[in-house]
């Protein structure tokens, strides 16, 4: 999504390209929803492979699949939250994009001329849109000022622009990964949720029901659900599908890069790009209230080889 795409839809509806219905960044559907602990690990190993990228592509910007090489890399289990944000916040004093003056596009709306974000809100009959810019939508207010993330210490940080991801990165020590290490890891951790419903529970925080008269929660949710909260897949990592999307370093056409692995927003009926090839692509200055982020360290060694059976 960018700016001038956002500012389309409000003259007219549908034309955006995204998913889901939030209703006043709705928290938890289901109060009785517990979470597991945190995760023991941060970062768990990828192991290096050669794997078909864009294999199962169902959309035109997912193929034609490629033989790609990556090498093993640490992957972080989960997103990066909103408490690990503010601390970031805290240290250094930063500012994200949506805290600063927006871009001056012509026929801007004076809203879309001061600080804010995207938030997605479900369609009325009064305003069919579904994308709208909120004035004073950020990281801590991220569907706007008469919202706040307090409770939320453990859900993943939103409204974060990519200049923001990359400058906690750096802070962090760390990285933002490539759209082939993102992929590799989904791809072979088994994180393909083309059936996203095992023995009756869903395996990731998307959106059940049809898009978008109303998001069931039949996961527990209808918005952002705290990291880790769903099974992690074969290599320990949690949530690369579902929850929010999550940034790369792959640039895409203008100034957008490519996003993965779907969101709370994504339904089986419009989007369904909770899998390992599906891509989307995002304004690199734009927050959203559904897109995060995660790290990856290509810094620490390797996980030392096992040593060989002597019986």
């Amino acid at each position: 999504m960018t700016r001038t795409t956002l500012l389309a839809s409000l003259a007219l509806a549908g034309l955006l390209a995204a998913c889901g219905d939030t209703s006043k960044d709705a928290p938890v559907a289901a109060a009785a929803t517990t979470c597991p602990a945190m995760p023991k690990q941060d970062y768990v190993w990828i192991p290096g492979a050669t794997f078909a990228m864009g294999a199962d592509a169902q959309l035109p910007e997912e193929g034609p699949e490629k033989q790609v090489t990556v090498t093993g890399f640490w992957m972080a289990t989960h997103e990066v939250t909103n408490a690990e944000f503010a601390a970031f916040v805290k240290a250094t004093g930063y500012r994200t994009v949506a805290e600063r003056d927006p871009p001056k596009l012509p026929g801007a709306p004076p809203e879309m001329l001061v600080p804010g974000g995207a938030v997605f809100t479900a369609p009325t009959d009064g305003n069919p849109n579904w994308w709208r810019w909120v004035v004073g939508a950020e990281w801590r207010h991220p569907a706007g000022p008469d919202t706040n993330i307090e409770g939320r210490d453990r859900e993943p940080v939103v409204q974060i622009a990519y200049d923001d991801a990359l400058a906690y990165a750096r802070w962090a020590g760390k990285a933002l990964p490539s759209e082939e290490q993102w992929e590799l890891a989904a791809s072979t951790g088994g994180a393909d949720r083309n059936v996203p419903i095992v023995d009756g529970k869903p395996q990731a925080n998307y959106y059940q029901g049809v898009f978008p008269v109303r998001d069931m929660g039949t996961d527990g949710f209808t918005s952002r659900a705290p990291v880790a909260c769903f099974p992690a897949d074969g290599h320990g990592v949690h949530d690369l599908i579902g929850n929010v999307w999550e940034w790369t370093t792959a640039k895409a056409a203008g100034e957008s890069n490519v996003i993965k692995g779907g969101s709370f927003l994504c339904a089986a009926n419009y989007c369904a790009r909770y899998r390992p090839a599906a891509r989307q692509f995002q304004e690199r200055s734009l927050g959203t209230d559904h897109i995060g982020f995660r790290l990856i360290d290509t810094a620490r060694p390797a996980p030392a080889e096992p040593e060989p059976d002597q019986g």
